[in-house]
């Protein structure tokens, strides 16, 4: 009777301990315990298949992959540059007259180097004055010089070489092997065109594109330029574009293969993708029928209509044992500062309750023995 009262004791002491034995997350019911009070502090979800077009109306939280992204001008190229304010032109003139005015004998060319293009247009060219060639391709604004020297030098002929100003060239300012001021050679030159000219992406994450135009900054990926053409935007003179990588992430927590933040290497990620990227769930800690997505929502978004989460503070359970919740967790996106949380499985706390006890029986029966 002593060592049966003994028992007794260490199993009723066992089970009072049960709740506090050391767990590496939380039950599901733990959780979401509250859920169904008058006056809750978090709303429940089940992702389901009649659950995700409700959801997919919902606004989306975290920062977005993207930001007003310009989108590619279909308009008529055109077969050359155009000359712009703040470019640079030289000119060489060649006269093979003796008693030219501006060559002499020995040389039959002059350079006349440096003639920045002003705010207006034009250009002072000496014997001649202002000439208006923003708006000309080289060789238009060429023939121009030469008929207006013609008046001087009647058997001038001209060379125009044109270096692009700020107007006329473009800065790709990082995340590429070869970063720098790239002249734009044909009007429709795109993000693309530059990206490549510059090396490509320097090994980056899920490489994110960043658009600096008249003070606004435009954001895209990488990935979405080269799977939608139309988002492939004709740069302008003046334009700057950096690479950077993708800084967002959700939070990866509970009886996972790791508990980590975790980065977004595509601009979607569904709850799948997201248990993949985690390592899935652990097979012998793991309730496949409590994985929670936890996010929060702001305040202006709640709705009581279904148009929107009924709490700042949303769960979205996921169920891995049917066939239902593994394919709604294809389609449910993760948004980033999600938390992914794979809940304690309340058969791997039993066992725990399990294995201390026999080890107090087997305890008991030793002490029994030595008595």
């Amino acid at each position: 009777m002593r060592r049966l009262g003994w028992v007794l004791a260490v199993l009723a002491a066992t089970s009072l301990a049960a709740c506090s034995l050391p767990r590496g997350a939380a039950l599901q019911r733990e959780i979401l315990a509250g859920a169904d009070d008058e006056f809750p502090e978090i709303a429940v979800y089940p992702v389901t298949r009649s659950f995700l077009p409700v959801v997919a109306r919902w606004p989306s939280t975290g920062a977005e992959p993207s930001a007003g992204w310009i989108a590619h001008s279909h308009s008529r190229a055109v077969a050359d540059v155009q000359i712009q304010p703040f470019d640079t032109i030289n000119l060489t003139v060649w006269d093979s007259e003796p008693n030219s005015l501006l060559t002499s004998e020995q040389d039959k060319n002059v350079a006349i180097s440096n003639l920045r293009v002003n705010e207006r247009g034009q250009i002072f060219v000496p014997y001649i004055g202002h000439l208006a060639v923003a708006g000309r391709t080289p060789d238009n604004a060429r023939a121009m010089v030469e008929r207006e020297m013609a008046a001087i030098v009647p058997s001038a002929q001209i060379q125009l070489q044109l270096e692009p100003g700020s107007k006329g060239s473009v800065n790709l300012v990082g995340g590429v092997a070869n970063p720098g001021t790239y002249p734009l050679p044909e009007q429709h030159f795109t993000v693309l065109d530059l990206i490549a000219q510059g090396g490509g992406p320097a090994g980056m994450r899920n490489p994110q594109v960043r658009l600096v135009r008249a003070g606004r900054t435009y954001v895209t990926s990488y990935e979405s330029l080269l799977e939608q053409p139309g988002r492939n935007s004709v740069l302008r003179g003046g334009d700057k574009v950096a690479l950077e990588e993708d800084d967002r992430y959700f939070r990866a927590l509970g009886a996972t293969g790791i508990e980590q933040l975790v980065y977004f290497e595509e601009d979607r990620v569904t709850a799948a993708d997201a248990l993949s990227m985690m390592g899935g769930v652990n097979d012998r800690r793991a309730d496949p029928r409590g994985v929670l997505i936890l996010r929060e929502y702001p305040a202006p978004t709640v709705r009581l209509d279904g148009t929107g989460p009924a709490n700042t503070r949303t769960i979205f359970t996921i169920d891995l044992t049917s066939a239902d919740g593994l394919f709604s967790a294809g389609q449910f996106e993760v948004y980033p500062g999600d938390t992914v949380l794979a809940t304690e499985s309340v058969i791997t706390t039993a066992e725990a309750v399990a294995v201390l006890a026999g080890t107090f029986i087997g305890l008991s029966r030793t002490v029994s023995a030595s008595n």
